[in-house]
């Protein structure tokens, strides 16, 4: 193998040879089992979130495959109705050219070539993080197939009686034209105001006053609300009031919903612009007044001064004609939360128009039951909960969107406006018996994406056909989502299966927690903290950094900022970590916590994990390449991979470190799977992580040696060795490999031959599992004495100063009778991890005078005399005790100053406290030592 580990020279090639070999397909042998990707929009690109999840589902993945299991992971891509159509109007409007001018099927056709020409990105990087998922069956929610199901479900859910058109109040987006869900509108806080007007009562004796923070609303007003208990208002129930700047007059209404202690009490009630007023409207029967058109101007139904009006524009004016007739109260500061389309950035309206809906409460039964029965299963189990909150107070759901890139609802029109659903107007007309002379039109919207991704699990297996693909891996075993989208996907998916397959999608919903910064704040452009994973992967310089964090942003002082932000962050850009190391900082970051904090100083941890491995990697082949290694044997019962059982061979022996290290893989082996199978990958990599850089680097690797490269070591000694050294570094990198899909395939071709395994990829190896009879508690226990044993004489070394290349005597007192045999047993491995030259057991004699360390009873004495320059160390020592004590008055001074108490805040008062108690404590240290060298 090369010396040094390079992440780029391997990952490439090996992906190109999984993918062109087809060794991410289903094997068609064992159980079925099968992932579905969320499939991400073809206008993607991989961000922080899509890595985590798609890390997470490979992980999954490959286990399983290694399991021995027909492993599917259905791939694919969602057509995205509203990015998708925007980046396509963006790049026409670059020529001059709008959609209208080309027109539907022109745009479309358009729209299907950007699709193949870009539509690709989030696919390569995909392969890039080393993702698995069988392309040959990758699936887009526009394909043929796919729209054939699409058109079915929804013509099966009319014929149902389960959608229906009607006018309801949607969000919409003036920008697109479009009704958009809940998840595309982003509501933050900004600063606004909150405008106090008096309305008069029609009485003409006195007013009430409400307060608006969208004074444009108010010539929509169907009447005023108040509490039914509040005592001000009472009298007025039932009277009407004189809307002003308009020519109507409104009821004074009474409802529990009005907060009687917010505000005045009184609560202006604009049925077709506000989602909770247009339920309290439905409540009163109160009339639906909508005052504004697709472009969220003022409409015809508004006294004609204030129609065509922009909406905003009109909000100033009408504050200025409430102040011009006396009626403005006041005008407070205010901060609201404002709706805005994550696409366009426009403020959101409610706004009543026609849309197609499905009622959802009847398929929401068997989707709360699915989960009550345990037949579907959420983890972590506290999702449930959020599961059923949506579920029991479901409302029915809006799915057409106002686009032309979509699955184009199947529906027509005749003249009379009668309605007609079939596969096409051949299909309707035939159907329905109308003739030539009956004209029919195709209704112009689309169907929300969330309807045709509900049907993800079974239209990408060929259903309506009864394929063996669906057959064989539906249902699926377990989904991998953020919980923000429960309701948007995964409870949809839910009920429609339960609908049509009368099954369940999957057995399994494992919720992860989002991806954020190093200080818990969210990802995003503005705030100049997006980490792209393909930098992470493959490094970026420093000014293409700034340039991509600062690129699109508007405001100058906001690109300083970042620029500024990004250079003090990233001084010398992001090194190339590689994806191994990228994929498992994910995997120690997957616990069951709701936030994921991201700090690009755990992926530098985890590149010298990669590098410890392959360095380890470069010893073991130095000392078993062209050596017997025990490869041309059958893998017998004491073989550390597992699995046949035959006639152990007896041609070598097997030291204590040896059945030491056999014994910890078994333990690592049964944390690894155990992590896997309940979701806890943190868990799973930290236990690898342990057993490779603790127990088999550091402690292993050093235990060898010993037996090794000593000239009277037993051959079968020396083979006992290298057999457990290869093999147990070729089972780890079996176990390592869902989580490390490179570097494992890599140094798994190199060393399989000696570890007497044959094959193609590691991919199809088979995963370790853990052999109990191979667990030797008295090996372990022997070796971990010997490790503290060690430790302490490395202490000692640390205390005193002594070189560590050094050799030192050893002396050991009042070892009772198993120390003793632990000690004679081990020298040479004793002798070697901690520099000895000898080893004395005192039986009773005096110790020379030495530093001592404990354990338990016994004493380790390590004699001075010779070792150091008893005068010199205690110079040094002289001269650290004054620095540490000169830093002790100057904190003592700082604490003593009544002002600096009194003022910094507490935590710095706090930490200086904390910090003079460090320094106390290292000087009284340092002054035991000191002690103990003059005694010499």
């Amino acid at each position: 193998m090369d010396k040094t580990y390079q992440p780029a020279s391997i990952e490439t090639q090996w992906y190109q040879t999984w993918e062109t070999e087809g060794y991410f397909k289903p094997t068609g042998k064992g159980d079925p089992y099968c992932i579905m990707i969320p499939p991400p929009n073809v206008t993607g690109s991989l961000h922080m979130g899509h890595g985590f999840q798609e890390s997470i589902m490979d992980c999954l993945i490959r286990y399983n495959r290694m399991k021995g299991k027909n492993t599917l992971w259905q791939v694919g891509t969602d057509h995205a109705g509203i990015a998708t159509q925007m980046v396509v109007e963006r790049l026409l409007d670059a020529q001059g050219i709008s959609r209208h001018d080309l027109g539907r099927e022109n745009f479309l056709e358009k729209v299907w070539e950007w699709k193949e020409e870009s539509g690709g990105t989030i696919t390569r990087q995909l392969r890039r993080l080393g993702a698995s998922p069988d392309w040959s069956r990758e699936r887009f929610t526009m394909d043929d197939g796919f729209y054939k199901a699409v058109q079915e479900v929804f013509i099966q859910l009319y014929k149902d009686g389960l959608i229906y058109r009607g006018k309801r109040l949607v969000n919409w987006d003036p920008k697109l034209h479009t009704a958009v869900s809940d998840l595309e509108v982003i509501s933050e806080e900004e600063k606004g105001f909150l405008w106090h007007f008096r309305y008069p009562l029609a009485s003409g004796e006195g007013h009430i006053v409400v307060a608006t923070t969208r004074p444009e609303t108010m010539l929509g007003d169907s009447a005023v609300a108040v509490h039914p208990e509040d005592e001000r208002y009472k009298h007025l129930v039932g009277q009407m009031i004189k809307l002003p700047l308009t020519e109507r007059e409104i009821p004074i209404i009474a409802d529990d919903y009005v907060d009687k202690d917010f505000g005045t009490g009184c609560v202006k009630i604009t049925p077709a612009h506000d989602f909770n007023d247009y339920e309290m409207g439905k409540r009163h029967n109160l009339p639906i007044i909508n005052i504004l058109t697709d472009d969220a101007d003022l409409n015809q139904d508004v006294p004609e001064k204030y129609r065509g009006m922009e909406r905003f524009a009109a909000r100033k004016q009408i504050v200025a004609d409430f102040e011009a007739l006396g009626l403005l109260e006041k005008i407070d500061d205010h901060v609201l939360k404002v709706p805005r389309g994550d696409r366009t950035g426009v403020v959101i309206e409610p706004y009543l128009t026609d849309q197609w809906y499905v009622k959802t409460a009847p398929l929401a039964e068997q989707a709360i039951k699915a989960v009550e029965d345990g037949e579907i299963k959420f983890v972590p189990q506290q999702y449930e909960n959020m599961y059923f909150s949506w579920m029991r107070d479901i409302q029915d759901w809006c799915i057409s969107r106002q686009l032309w890139w979509g699955h184009r609802i199947p529906a027509w029109y005749d003249d009379e406006g009668n309605i007609f659903v079939g596969r096409d107007e051949a299909a309707v007309r035939a159907e329905n018996n109308l003739g030539a002379e009956v004209n029919l039109r195709q209704d112009n919207d689309v169907l929300d994406t969330w309807f045709s991704s509900g049907l993800w699990t079974f239209g990408t297996l060929g259903w309506p056909e009864n394929t063996e693909e669906l057959k064989t891996f539906h249902p699926t075993d377990v989904l991998v989502t953020g919980f923000d989208i429960i309701f948007f996907w995964v409870a949809r998916m839910i009920m429609l299966t339960l609908h049509f397959r009368k099954e369940i999608p999957f057995h399994t919903v494992y919720v992860h927690g989002l991806v954020r910064d190093s200080q818990g704040q969210k990802m995003s452009k503005s705030k100049g903290n997006v980490l792209d994973p393909i930098d992470l992967i493959d490094g970026i310089d420093l000014e293409t950094l700034v340039a991509k964090r600062t690129a699109g942003l508007m405001q100058p002082h906001l690109r300083e900022k970042i620029e500024k932000q990004t250079r003090k962050e990233f001084p010398e850009g992001i090194n190339a970590y590689g994806t191994d190391a990228l994929r498992y900082t994910y995997y120690s970051l997957a616990s069951t916590g709701r936030d994921i904090k991201f700090d690009v100083g755990r992926i530098e941890g985890f590149r010298n994990f990669c590098n410890k491995i392959w360095n380890a990697t470069n010893y073991v082949l130095m000392n078993c390449e062209d050596q017997d290694c025990g490869q041309n044997e059958a893998q017998d019962s004491a073989s550390v991979a597992g699995g046949r059982t035959l006639e152990a061979t007896t041609d070598y022996e097997l030291s204590l470190a040896d059945k030491w290290i056999i014994s910890k893989l078994q333990i690592t082996e049964k944390a690894v799977a155990e992590g896997i199978e309940t979701y806890r990958l943190d868990l799973a990599s930290q236990a690898l992580y342990d057993f490779i850089w603790n127990e088999y680097c550091a402690w292993y690797l050093e235990l060898s040696k010993p037996v090794l490269w000593d000239e009277n070591a037993s051959p079968a000694a020396k083979k006992g060795t290298r057999r457990t050294l290869i093999r147990v570094l070729e089972t780890t990198l079996r176990l390592a490999h869902p989580m490390m899909p490179f570097i494992t395939e890599e140094i798994w071709q190199k060393v399989k031959t000696l570890a007497g395994q044959t094959g193609d990829t590691i991919m199809h190896a088979s995963f370790p599992v853990a052999d109990d009879s191979k667990i030797d508690q008295q090996a372990i226990v022997d070796l971990e004495w010997i490790q503290k044993a060690v430790e302490s004489v490395r202490n000692i070394r640390g205390e005193m100063s002594i070189s560590p290349a050094k050799a030192i005597p050893l002396f050991v007192n009042k070892a009772d009778a198993e120390e003793q045999r632990r000690i004679n047993d081990n020298r040479a491995f004793f002798t070697k991890l901690a520099n000895l030259e000898s080893i004395t057991l005192l039986d009773g004699e005096e110790a020379p005078m030495s530093a001592t360390a404990l354990l338990g009873k016994m004493e380790l004495l390590v004699p001075m005399a010779g070792l150091i320059d008893k005068g010199a160390e205690i110079a040094r020592l002289d001269k650290e005790i004054d620095k540490l004590e000169k830093e002790a008055e100057r904190i003592e001074s700082k604490l003593g100053n009544a002002k600096f108490v009194d003022k910094a805040p507490a935590e710095v008062v706090a930490k200086e406290r904390e910090r003079l108690a460090e320094v106390k404590e290292a000087a009284a240290q340092i002054q035991e030592q000191k002690a103990r060298i003059a005694t010499l």
